[in-house]
């Protein structure tokens, strides 16, 4: 009986690996029309929204995502430049900032694009037998004279890629352990550190990624550009 179990158990693992991979080749490439019609050449990152119960999650991502767009070779607007030129304007929160119009960003700004953020994990989970931290986020880049959608991603990072769950010290072990990571992210706040993985995966050129911007040297190189 236990054999029979096990066996079936294999069986719908393999079948779900396959799905897995059968799933993660049919993902459609991304259509760049638009981005290359409008061509950006400098973005506006504005305050990423927070859908997460962490209040770090904003501030916390948004340290971290200016440098991977410069690194693509844009001219992104500095971050404080952005938090005072909105505080002066009477708006101090992420919500507030999205629901500027885009005429107005444009104007007041200049910039060719702005970056929407949505964090949507941000935070040690624990789960009985595991702890595991874990940020989340989509982004949508919008020309700012059109409003023309540009391009869409989201990426994730999680302590989890890193763990090596081999179960010893039985149940209670691994109960134990759980909670003491649980402990050790909360008093660290590793989710600072995960914020910045994930940005670099959410902003990174290549496959479905942002372009290569006027500043690099694989501008017009990278794939979807030519």
């Amino acid at each position: 009986m236990q054999f029979r179990t096990l066996r079936t158990l294999f069986i719908l693992s393999l079948v779900a690996l396959l799905a897995t991979g059968c799933a993660h080749r049919r993902q459609k490439a991304f259509d760049y029309t638009a981005y290359k019609q409008s061509d950006p050449k400098s973005i506006l990152v504005l305050p990423p929204l927070n859908s997460t119960p962490d209040i770090k999650a904003t501030n916390s991502m948004l340290s971290f995502m200016t440098r991977p767009l410069a690194e693509a070779g844009y001219y992104v607007f500095p971050v404080a430049v952005m938090d005072e030129t909105f505080k002066q304007n009477g708006l101090s929160t992420a919500g507030d900032i999205h629901a500027v119009p885009i005429n107005k960003l444009q104007e007041i700004f200049g910039a060719d694009a702005a970056l929407y953020v949505n964090v949507t994990k941000y935070g040690s989970v624990y789960t009985v037998i595991n702890s595991e931290t874990v940020v989340a986020a989509e982004a949508r880049l919008v020309d700012l004279k059109t409003g023309q959608l540009l391009w869409t991603g989201k990426a994730s990072a999680s302590s989890a890629e890193q763990q090596n769950n081999n179960g010893g010290g039985g149940i209670v072990g691994v109960l134990v352990s759980a909670a003491v990571k649980q402990v050790i992210n909360s008093l660290t706040n590793e989710s600072h550190r995960y914020a910045g993985v994930t940005s670099e995966r959410l902003l990174a050129t290549g496959h479905n990624g942002i372009l290569y911007g006027p500043r690099s040297p694989q501008y017009g190189k990278g794939k979807g550009q030519q």
